[in-house]
């Protein structure tokens, strides 16, 4: 393969890296704003299309009205609110489509004009199925809040969360690999920071999906305490069905995730590559660190407004892809 198709494949990788990003940030919109329950039916093709009359639109908002949040929780909602809600659900769905297609069309370009870089079919069918598997998820994760309990579970919101992370990390994966080279996958420290990232990430998850963000919203303390007093009361089950065992793990998690990052600079301070300044890497991921880090704080000091929740999982969704580009450096140095 020459240099500008290699070229081309990254661009289009980038390109689609960039829309998940953006995906996960409007999925974070999607959850604050309360309009992941708006849409009740998954219409994977006809649905692509928003209600185009009114009596399209007094059909789904009255399929909206028999659902377990507008009959618990937002009863004599009138249809203009519930095109605001409806409209964030809708944004979400069809990003996700249009992800769909920005990967495949031109994945199917780039293998009819046998353009796909060696070694990296695999890869791209990895991508693929991820992708797929994680439209079904959505409407999994959606079924969970449609039954009697008008909340979605908190374990489909962090599975849902977490395929979409772990596809951004391939794609970022596989952009260094054709960018700079083949590394060998994380392992050890590097696997280790990476881990614990992901943890904390997915422990946010448990607090969004309890609306465990709007108790205790003060910082470091929960209630006069470090441990809360109802740490411990849902026995095995309590990291994730205790709202306030769930944001206690979240902060102090965190704090483990910002050690690990610092940790990783240090180690990309020493190391030298050519082609790959793991110096600049290193500086863009340690501002990304502390900056989350001091987001989380003001997002539950604030009580999760939309505008800060959004930046902070937009936030984690960065500093994972610093981590990332910093750890492939490092793991070229094996």
């Amino acid at each position: 393969m020459d240099r500008t198709a290699n070229t081309s494949v990254i661009i289009w990788l980038m390109g689609v890296a960039l829309m998940v990003f953006v995906m996960i940030a409007i999925g974070g919109i999607t959850r604050l704003t309360d309009s992941g329950l708006s849409m009740v039916e998954w219409r994977p093709l006809i649905g692509t299309l928003p209600p185009l009359t009114d009596a399209e639109w007094m059909r789904v908002f009255s399929l909206y009205q028999q659902s377990p949040e507008y009959q618990k929780i937002n009863a004599g909602m009138d249809l203009s609110a519930f095109k605001w809600i409806f409209f964030w659900e809708y944004l979400h769905r069809l990003f996700g489509r249009l992800i769909g297609l920005a990967f495949i069309l031109p994945l199917l370009w780039f293998a009819v004009r046998r353009q796909i870089p060696n070694g990296f079919g695999r890869r791209f069918l990895i991508l693929l199925i991820l992708g797929g598997t994680q439209g079904a998820i959505g409407w999994w994760m959606v079924k969970s809040g449609l039954v009697d309990d008008p909340y979605v579970s908190a374990y489909r919101l962090a599975t849902h969360l977490g395929i979409a992370l772990t596809i951004l990390a391939v794609l970022i994966w596989t952009i260094a690999d054709l960018k700079h080279g083949r590394a060998i996958l994380p392992r050890g420290h590097v696997a280790g920071v990476i881990g614990v990232l992901a943890i904390t990430i997915l422990a946010g998850a448990f607090v969004a999906g309890m609306n465990a963000g709007l108790i205790y919203n003060e910082y470091p303390f929960m209630g006069g305490h470090l441990v809360p007093i109802e740490y411990g009361y849902y026995g095995i089950s309590d990291p994730f069905e205790n709202p306030a065992s769930a944001q206690f793990h979240h902060r102090w998690i965190a704090v483990l995730a910002v050690l690990g990052v610092i940790s990783l600079w240090f180690r990309a301070r020493k190391a030298h590559l050519s082609g790959i300044n793991l110096g600049l890497s290193g500086g863009v991921m340690m501002l990304a660190v502390f900056g989350q880090f001091v987001l989380g704080i003001m997002t539950l000091l604030y009580q999760v407004p939309v505008s800060l929740g959004t930046l902070h999982q937009a936030g984690a969704a960065f500093l994972l892809i610093c981590v990332i580009w910093v750890s492939h450096g490092l793991m070229r140095l094996k």
